[in-house]
């Protein structure tokens, strides 16, 4: 494990082909906010991620806030870019089996999250700040969880609820040790 001031200068790159990644794929739907980018890219690191899809008006490395928000964790966390959320999860459908799909999303035909029975491999959808993950993303899901809400905001930061459903993940045991 490696503090914050070592992954500033770029010691994580030295791991990158040691670490055992995770069967989990992150789709970024039109997510805006380059500090939400980053720090997704941080915590598909904390859970070992196999790879990170930015899809559509997402920005992409290089990037000097999206770099900040990661501390540089965008230099060994594998990812691509897509023109679209649908493109992306076509190609991981094609060539990854028994995936499942999930968006994480307000909708009436949601889930509450930690309701669900999460299986590896997974693809796991977050969308747009403002107007969330895209229906046509919704109706190529498996199913839809959302985190319920209590007080006047209804609605968490992407990056929070993409990291309350990830480690409802670990929590149900899917995860693989790496050491």
């Amino acid at each position: 494990m490696l503090n914050a001031r070592e992954l500033r200068k770029g010691k994580g790159v030295r791991v990158k082909g040691k670490l055992k990644k995770q069967e989990i794929y992150i789709v970024l739907d039109n997510v805006l906010d380059t500090y939400n980018i980053g720090s997704i890219f941080r915590l598909a690191d904390a859970v070992a991620a196999k790879k990170v899809y930015l899809c559509g008006q997402t920005e992409t490395p290089p990037n000097h806030r999206i770099k900040k928000a990661s501390i540089n964790t965008t230099e060994w966390v594998d990812w691509s870019y897509s023109p679209s959320a649908k493109e992306a999860i076509n190609d991981i459908r094609s060539t990854i089996n028994d995936i499942q799909v999930i968006a994480i999303e307000q909708s009436t035909k949601s889930v509450q999250y930690d309701k669900f029975d999460y299986k590896l491999p997974i693809c796991l959808i977050v969308g747009n700040e403002t107007t969330g993950v895209s229906k046509e993303v919704l109706k190529m899901t498996d199913v839809i969880v959302e985190i319920p809400m209590f007080g006047v905001n209804k609605s968490l930061n992407v990056m929070v609820s993409l990291g309350i459903v990830l480690y409802e993940v670990i929590e149900s045991g899917m995860l693989i040790p790496s050491k």
